[in-house]
């Protein structure tokens, strides 16, 4: 009985355990406490991005020079040319026929005057009546002419020719008129690439007209203008009837003499070329002082352009200097010791690399001195001694 009584007693304890096991079984799992949620401010609106505003550029800086004030002073000394010439031509059908003419002249049919006129501009250079301007305004060679000068006043006067050089296209006239507004001489070796200048001249025999540009080179050569060529190159709209004008810098001087154009079309296209003023000033002072220019030369002495294959016959090491291609007997060149075949590589120790570039050196060369030509001559160099002598090429 008390066996029945114990378990009984087990049983009951064993379901109490049970029961509280499976009590807490069934009990969900306590989670722990979510973590607190941390609020963040309301975002502030941002203010919207602009774009940075640029500086406002200075107008003054864009736009281009003034020129109101040179152009209004320069116009008074720059002048219409007009020039007719009387030339002789031959009435022979064979004038041109070389042949023909070495052997029975130029007289056999006898020959006729021709009159041609030519218009153009010049630059008043002194109070007193001297004008700049081209040979080919006034021409060359000719047995008469008439120029009529009109100034800026609407005056007329007629102008004597002192002398012209053909070498440079440059002549000077002298009217009997005083008190004249003249334009100032200028330094054309200070001149810049990119530097404004003005032409100023009677393109279409329209007066005073005033074109800008910049300089677009210095030292052009080998453009087929004339024998001395050193031009200065400009984008300034220059056309027929600017011959002769001027070329003005930004403080009103005389840097140039305008010329010529490189031109598909006859007119304007941004290439013009002007004879710099330190060479027309020197050219028109030997004009006033002695009626001619006076250059230095090599007597006896022709020259040639050194070609890639004269250069390959010759046995040449390259194409730079210029060939001598002829020397006179008992000339001084032949005296200095110069034969042809020899190539001259450079010119009182400056190198040489074209004809063009050592005529202008030797006709810039003193009179009277002694040059050092550096030649080639079968693939040594030799050092030569050579007399510079005078060459007066002005004509009247």
């Amino acid at each position: 009985m008390f066996k029945r009584v114990a378990l009984a007693l087990v049983l009951i304890a064993a379901g109490f355990a049970a029961g509280r096991a499976a009590t807490v079984r069934t009990t969900p799992a306590v989670l722990p406490a979510p973590a607190p949620v941390i609020e963040a401010p309301a975002p502030v609106p941002a203010e919207p991005m602009q774009a940075p505003v640029p500086a406002t550029p200075d107008v003054r800086s864009l736009a281009a020079p003034d020129f109101t004030a040179i152009a209004s002073e320069a116009v008074k000394g720059v002048v219409n040319i007009s020039s007719v010439q009387v030339v002789s031509q031959p009435n022979s059908p064979f004038a041109d026929d070389p042949f023909f003419r070495y052997f029975f002249g130029d007289d056999v049919f006898g020959s006729r005057d021709r009159r041609s006129q030519s218009l153009g501009s010049g630059v008043i250079v002194s109070t007193d009546g001297y004008i700049v301007t081209n040979s080919h305004v006034v021409g060359t060679n000719v047995r008469t002419r008439e120029v009529t000068v009109a100034l800026a006043d609407n005056r007329e006067a007629p102008g004597t020719v002192i002398g012209t050089d053909p070498v440079t296209d440059i002549a000077l006239l002298k009217i009997d008129v005083t008190g004249l507004v003249s334009v100032p001489w200028g330094d054309s070796t200070r001149l810049r690439v990119g530097e404004w200048v003005l032409a100023i001249g009677s393109p279409f025999q329209l007066s005073r007209t005033v074109t800008a540009g910049i300089v677009s080179a210095t030292g052009r050569a080998n453009v087929g203008f004339a024998d001395y060529e050193d031009f200065i190159q400009t984008d300034a709209a220059i056309n027929p009837g600017n011959s002769g004008g001027a070329l003005i810098d930004t403080s009103g001087r005389l840097v140039g003499i305008n010329t010529g154009i490189f031109s598909q079309s006859g007119g304007y296209q941004g290439i013009g070329f002007a004879v710099p003023s330190i060479l027309a000033r020197r050219v028109s002072d030997d004009l006033i002082k002695y009626g001619e220019v006076r250059r230095g030369t090599i007597a006896g002495l022709a020259i040639d352009r050194l070609t890639p294959q004269i250069a390959q016959a010759i046995g040449a090491s390259g194409v730079r200097g210029v060939l001598v291609v002829q020397v006179r007997g008992n000339s001084q060149a032949y005296a200095a010791g110069l034969s042809a075949g020899d190539v001259i590589t450079a010119f009182n120790g400056q190198a040489v690399d074209d004809p063009a570039q050592l005529f202008r050196m030797v006709a810039d060369a003193r009179i009277g001195s002694t040059a050092a030509l550096t030649v080639s001559r079968n693939g040594r160099l030799v050092e030569l001694k050579v007399p510079i002598v005078g060459s007066a090429r002005g004509q009247q």
